[in-house]
């Protein structure tokens, strides 16, 4: 073989980039469980009840779902880069301020705290849409749900870091310490991202054997591409109609939906859940709520790497996809079990089985990255993300509402166990065949 026949050997850029999503998505599940790990000494000072405190949580679920088709119109329009970046230097400032509340007195302390959540929640609102929209552009079919499984497993890894973290900080300085810490942080990530999110065929490290490579396997490389040509379209109500009537999607939104359930039951009232109904005090809250987090971490790796394992060895996307996420719906929902026994090793335990579990089957995303319309794939992941965290404007009420009523959790873990149930029989029954979907283009 002559010298210049041989070629070089492929970068690894998509690798380092998914790591760099991976940090950006802990500091963003850090700064949403502030509020868990800070709430019962916040609460305590400022008088807030469980309902109160309920309404809070929820103020940042509702901003994140008004802003989701914004978000991914912006990322469609504007590209990743710009968008991203001003997410995390917006939601960390927004943060941050969340420390000044004690500064106001009686129902402004909580009617600032609702509105810097409210804000934070609208500035967030495009990172998880850019994170699918990063993937697409970078991964290849065979590797996107690993590389997805990666960036999303960061949510427990938050709670692993993180949460001792405050709960220390809550211990030693302050509540409002945990919010300065956050929002410091991701100040300071934001910049970061000026130097790592690019185009594929812009970036620096990417050579041209990676870019073939990723093209090959169907990542849309161009999609930033061709904002930066000046072809920017806004978004086509017909469109819009198709992707809110497809049998699919619709299905996957119900799943998404379900799932998020769990994870805003995990990140807001499990330490709670722990502080109150189980007697534990804040710095052991930390710890213990780090044990499940380490479980749903090494299963959110594990379903990624089992989808795309199942990917090649069938070549069926829908079995490879929906096969993790049944299984670990079903596996999440042994929470349940956490009613009937008084060992704390024990809910400790159960609560472990269940966040692994749910991280085996959080592939929601995967999923949108596979079926997402190229021509929309900010717009459809923002829309999807839309119905997913409608659930963190209703969840956290709900099992407010309930502690408030009955004075303890029981009945809030059959309300979060019985979402995980319905999350798999959306996939089993009302998904289909997952595939890329086709907008219908009128002339």
């Amino acid at each position: 073989m002559e010298l210049n026949e041989i070629k070089p050997k492929k970068t690894n850029a998509r690798w380092l980039t998914v790591v760099f999503l991976f940090i950006v998505t802990a500091i963003n599940y850090g700064d949403r469980a502030t509020l868990g790990i800070a709430g019962k000494a916040m609460s305590g000072e400022l008088g807030f009840d469980a309902a109160a405190m309920g309404w809070v949580m929820s103020s940042f679920g509702i901003a994140y779902v008004i802003g989701q088709l914004p978000g991914g119109w912006l990322l469609d329009r504007f590209g990743s880069k710009r968008v991203y970046f001003c997410s995390i230097f917006f939601w960390s400032i927004f943060t941050l301020l969340q420390g000044t509340v004690h500064f106001f007195i009686g129902a402004w302390a909580i009617i600032m705290l609702f509105t810097f959540r409210f804000l934070m929640g609208l500035a967030e609102a495009p990172s998880f849409p850019g994170n699918s929209r990063i993937t697409a552009a970078w991964f290849p079919a065979k590797e996107r749900a690993t590389a997805v499984a990666i960036f999303n497993s960061a949510q427990y890894f938050a709670t692993v870091i993180f949460a001792p973290i405050m709960g220390w900080l809550t211990h030693e300085y302050g509540w409002q310490s945990v919010f300065f810490f956050m929002g410091g942080i991701g100040i300071l990530i934001s910049i970061v991202t000026l130097v790592i999110i690019r185009n594929p065929k812009d970036h620096p490290w990417a050579n041209q054997a990676e870019i073939e490579y990723i093209t090959e396997g169907g990542a849309l490389v161009d999609m930033d591409q061709k904002k930066s040509n000046g072809k920017k379209e806004g978004p086509k109500l017909s469109y819009l109609i198709q992707l809110l009537t497809n049998r699919m999607l619709l299905g996957v939104y119900l799943g998404q939906y379900c799932i998020n359930c769990l994870t805003f039951f995990f990140i807001t009232w499990f330490p709670i859940y722990l502080a109150t109904q189980r007697g534990m005090n804040i710095k052991e809250v930390g710890f213990a709520a780090a044990i499940p987090a380490i479980c749903g971490f090494v299963g959110g790796i594990t379903g990624g790497v089992f989808s795309d394992f199942l990917m090649r060895k069938t070549g069926s996307l829908s079995f490879a996809r929906k096969t993790p996420i049944i299984m670990g719906m079903l596996f999440s929902m042994t929470m349940i079990f956490c009613n009937y026994v008084d060992s704390i090793a024990l809910v400790i335990l159960f609560m472990s089985m269940a966040f692994f579990g749910k991280g085996v089957g959080a592939l929601g995303w995967a999923v949108m990255a596979d079926t997402a319309p190229k021509e929309m794939s900010g717009l459809a992941g923002g829309l999807f993300n839309m119905f997913g965290n409608a659930s963190s404007i209703v969840s956290p009420i709900i099992i407010g509402y309930i502690v408030a009523w009955t004075g303890r959790f029981e009945w809030a873990l059959v309300f979060v166990a019985g979402h995980a149930f319905v999350a798999a029989f959306s996939y089993l029954i009302i998904v289909g065949p997952i595939k890329r979907m086709e907008l219908k283009k009128k002339d």
